[in-house]
Formats: structure tokens, C-alpha cells, sequence
């Protein structure tokens, strides 16, 4: 059974073009990441495309880190209260720094189709509860499972 799921994009940059098929892929990976994790309900998931310089305001403001990023989470849950969730409750935001995907895509010799997944998957995992800066752990767990996911939509290395 797929995983289902209420996404709403937004594009909030000029650097790099939005097409549907971005919005496609960006919705692919989203319900990819709720059937592997088997997330039982239907979640609203935001997504805002930026730039580096809306990236960077962001981090700042709400990390009071004053530099560019690829992908920013912003969680509406603790991971121990998924459980009481219900369809058509907003999981959280996600906002990408399409010009740093590119950017990132080129550097690690990958399609930006594949760095714009794996952004999404990253941070859908975080919606879900997990936290790479924990733990070594954490963060191994939870870089397996970004390729995982990629696998089952086509996007692995």
C-alpha cells in the first residue's frame, strides 16, 4: 500500500526553475519516506524552495547560524508523540536551497534530481524524529535509511 500525504510547495527563489516534475519528485520522496517508515496516518508536509540568501536568513533567525545551508526541518512533533497523530496533521516544514542542491549535485558528481530527493528524504527524516547530530549512531541509522528510501524510488548512487 503507498504511503499518502498532503504536500504544499511553495517557491520562494528565482535561481532555479520549479517544474512539476520537481514538485513530482520532491512528493515522490516525501511518501517514499512515510511507507518506510509506515507512518500510519495521512500528514500535511510544507515545502518552500529558496535560494542560498533565504536559506542563510532562516538559519540565522532560527538557529543563530549565520551562513548558508542545503536544507532546513522545522518538526511540529516530538518523535514519541507521532503516535498520536491523525490525517491531516501537519508533520512540519521542510525549505531547500535549490541553488545549493545544484551546487551540491555538481560537487558530489550526482544529478540534481537525486541531491533534491535526498534533501527531502533527510529531512523528512528529521519530521519523523531522528537527529543525526545526536549520536554517531543516530546518525549512521539515520544515513542508511536516506539511502534506503532513495533505493525505493530509483535515486541510489
Amino acid at each position: 500500500m503507498s504511503a499518502k500525504a498532503d504536500v504544499f510547495t511553495r517557491n520562494e527563489q528565482k535561481v532555479e526553475a520549479v517544474t512539476p516534475s520537481l514538485r513530482a519528485l520532491v512528493r515522490r520522496a516525501i511518501k517514499a519516506s512515510l511507507e518506510y517508515e509506515s507512518v500510519g496516518f495521512i500528514p500535511e508536509v510544507s515545502v518552500t524552495f529558496t535560494d542560498n540568501e533565504g536559506i542563510r536568513e532562516l538559519n540565522a533567525y532560527h538557529r543563530n547560524i549565520d551562513r548558508a545551508t542545503d536544507v532546513l526541518s522545522f518538526p511540529l512533533f516530538e518523535k514519541e508523540d507521532l503516535c498520536d497523530a491523525t490525517d491531516g496533521d501537519a508533520l512540519g516544514d521542510i525549505v531547500i536551497s535549490l541553488e545549493r542542491a545544484r551546487e551540491q549535485a555538481n560537487e558530489y558528481g550526482h544529478s540534481y534530481e537525486r541531491e533534491v530527493a535526498f534533501l527531502t528524504v533527510h529531512s523528512m527524516l528529521h519530521l519523523l524524529g531522528y537527529d543525526h547530530e545526536i549520536s554517531e549512531e543516530d546518525e549512521k541509522e539515520m544515513f542508511f535509511k536516506q539511502e534506503e528510501i532513495l533505493k525505493t524510488i530509483g535515486l541510489n548512487r
